[in-house]
């Protein structure tokens, strides 16, 4: 009899939790905070996202993207994190590596630790690639020929990525930054300002340039990634290309973010029934055959880590042995 008493009073709170969640939303608006510019990858996946999370949130909330490029994301989560309410009405995405910052780049603006984690839609290749009509046409050219990349700024993939293949490999690539966007490196290379990008999200290639890999319009030279994309068999995975386990080890944590290439957070504190709720309604929005077909007509990749996994695994790669962080860190530092 207590146990029934004790099941029937436990759902009673229940009930109550997720009404007072509901009667929270009911009428207001969600803040989708996007750390790019409009048309790139995180851009696309966020408004992705955003057309179909509401639904999934009690009280169903409306969902408005807000594009704030600058630094790689890092502007957007300085936001996120100390200006943004912390009520559960904010979230937001920017570079997958940018949680990795304050770990490789010292950077002590935000604690990712403290962000409220709620899911990464997919984990993620990206690919080094040059236009066509560029001298370096595969890995070995990027070893012996000097070549123009683009970048976006410190602790942004394009720029994290090259600066570490010149220092642990000893490409020749020089980095013009201060993109805001992949969809702005795409027309940097289209004008010519630019040969290529180290940092280009399979996915993205796939839904937005399509016809760059049918007609061969750009030359793909290595993929960054823990594990190869068999879309793109022929291209080298960077970690067959390493010499020693130094080199793996480091290579393996500057990679480390395509785990979690499109991360969706809060700021810190938000109150935790709140925190359960947006949890679940994105994990209830991975499974949602309306989103999943939406993904699909746009070609976009969907292979969901909840945002307890997140947690758990940043949590891991803090605990990075400081002699492997050290060097990882001396890897991806620009101008160092």
């Amino acid at each position: 009899m207590a146990v029934v008493i004790a099941a029937a009073a436990l759902g009673v709170v229940r009930l109550a939790r997720a009404d007072a969640i509901e009667d929270f939303y009911r009428g207001r608006s969600i803040s989708i905070v996007i750390g790019y510019g409009v048309g790139g990858g995180y851009d696309t996946y966020a408004r992705l996202l955003g057309r179909h999370l509401g639904k999934h949130i009690p009280g169903n909330p409306s969902m408005v993207p807000q594009n704030m490029p600058g630094a790689g994301g890092l502007k957007a989560t300085q936001y996120l994190y100390g200006v943004a309410p912390k009520d559960g009405t904010a979230i937001g995405t920017v570079a997958r590596g940018q949680p990795l910052t304050p770990l490789l780049l010292g950077d002590k603006s935000f604690d990712p630790l403290r962000l409220t984690w709620i899911g990464s839609v997919t984990d993620e290749a990206s690919l080094c690639l040059s236009w066509g009509t560029s001298r370096v046409k595969n890995w070995q050219d990027l070893l012996t020929k000097d070549v123009l990349f683009g970048g976006e700024g410190q602790g942004a993939d394009p720029d994290m990525f090259a600066t570490a293949l010149n220092r642990i490999f000893g490409t020749r690539i020089k980095i013009i930054t201060g993109y805001h966007s992949t969809r702005e490196l795409t027309l940097g290379m289209e004008r010519g300002e630019i040969e290529g990008v180290c940092g280009i999200s399979a996915s993205t290639l796939i839904s937005q340039q399509p016809e760059w890999v049918a007609r061969k319009t750009v030359n793909l030279l290595v993929q960054m990634a823990a594990r190869k994309d068999e879309r793109f068999s022929s291209v080298p995975l960077i970690g067959d290309l390493v010499q020693n386990d130094e080199q793996r080890k480091v290579i393996g944590l500057v990679i480390a973010g395509q785990a979690i290439a499109r991360p969706f957070f809060a700021p810190p504190d938000v109150p935790e029934d709140r925190k359960t709720a947006l949890r679940a309604a994105f994990d209830a929005t991975m499974k949602d055959p309306e989103f999943r077909a939406d993904a699909q007509r746009s070609n976009m990749d969907v292979n969901p880590m909840p945002g307890a996994d997140m947690e758990a695994f940043l949590k891991n790669l803090y605990a990075t042995p400081k002699d492997v962080v050290q060097k990882a860190s001396a890897a991806i530092q620009i101008g160092r």
